[in-house]
């Protein structure tokens, strides 16, 4: 099996344990030292900006887990290079307001070692602010 092909089975793995409501399994997949990068400006949408691994387990937490069936993260398409995996992808869930997060997204994975050591995830803020914000 190719490097890539190895980093986009990853990376499927990675976004099937939002769907299960695995927040520890999700965190387990990060490289301590992972940084993850939230499209938007901080003081328009309140999680934007560069998270350590640390910060991402709060905000994971309150996002994922309070979802009664999960965040199912469809996987629409992957393009790979090297430790590099690009992902659209398409949310969808019941938060616990009983309001529908159905977001859309484009990711970029860095894989080394079995591990994301790298995430930028592009979305609509807008949204996820209305969701869980609002």
């Amino acid at each position: 099996m190719s490097v890539e092909q190895h980093n986009k089975d990853l990376v499927t793995e990675f976004l099937k344990r939002f769907g299960r409501n695995d927040v520890p399994g999700v965190l387990d997949m990060m490289d301590e030292e992972c940084t993850w990068w939230i499209g938007g400006k901080v003081e328009l949408f309140p999680l934007a900006g560069v998270k350590s691994k640390d910060e991402m387990r709060g905000i994971l937490g309150a996002i994922v887990e309070p979802m009664p069936n999960g965040l199912e993260m469809r996987l629409r398409a992957t393009t790979a290079e090297g430790e590099r995996v690009a992902a659209e992808v398409e949310s969808y869930g019941e938060a616990a307001n009983g309001r529908i997060y159905n977001n859309d997204y484009h990711f970029l994975f860095r894989v080394r070692d079995g591990k994301m050591i790298e995430i930028k995830e592009y979305l609509d803020t807008m949204h996820t602010k209305a969701v869980f914000i609002d």
